[in-house]
């Protein structure tokens, strides 16, 4: 009730898509982990299995530094992300 209406519909608001922007904070820092993940020199694509040919011929004549720039190559798709991703972490353990 003493809240200015300009003050009350921010809020409103605010409220309202609190989850919306919670959700799209969380996107926006694991594209900045996945554009900062360096990649091992000398990865050899071809050998990771479930990628697809395409993206193993892409990524080779690429040679993409990080995760970020790898995820940017046209014909290099989420799915082929994931797929590097998966091998990543098990090299790392």
């Amino acid at each position: 009730p003493g809240l200015s209406r300009d003050v009350a519909e921010e809020a409103e608001i605010q409220i309202k898509y609190e989850g919306y922007i919670e959700k799209q904070q969380q996107e926006l820092d694991r594209a900045a982990r996945l554009e900062n993940m360096r990649l091992p020199e000398g990865l050899d694509f071809s050998a990771m299995e479930g990628l697809r040919l395409e993206a193993r011929q892409k990524l080779a004549r690429v040679k993409p530094a990080t995760v970020g720039q790898a995820g940017r190559i046209s014909g290099v798709s989420p799915a082929d992300i994931a797929v590097l991703l998966v091998y990543l972490e098990k090299k790392r353990r």
